[in-house]
């Protein structure tokens, strides 16, 4: 079974661990309607998804 050979310095695991931080979700606003929508998905209020409607929202 393999084991390590030296210690990891402290600076090397705070890096590796860097990448698994919590970030908070980016908002955008939506072309069609105005609203506040996450990036990359369709907005629930319109239905719109870059430009088009992707979806049939009832009012």
């Amino acid at each position: 079974m393999a084991a390590p050979k030296s210690r990891t310095s402290k600076m090397k695991r705070r890096l590796r661990q860097a990448g698994n931080r919590w970030r908070a979700p980016q908002f955008q606003k939506c072309s069609e309607c105005g609203s506040t929508t996450r990036g990359h998905i369709a907005c629930p209020t319109c239905g719109f998804y870059r430009g088009r409607q992707v979806l049939d929202v009832e009012v």
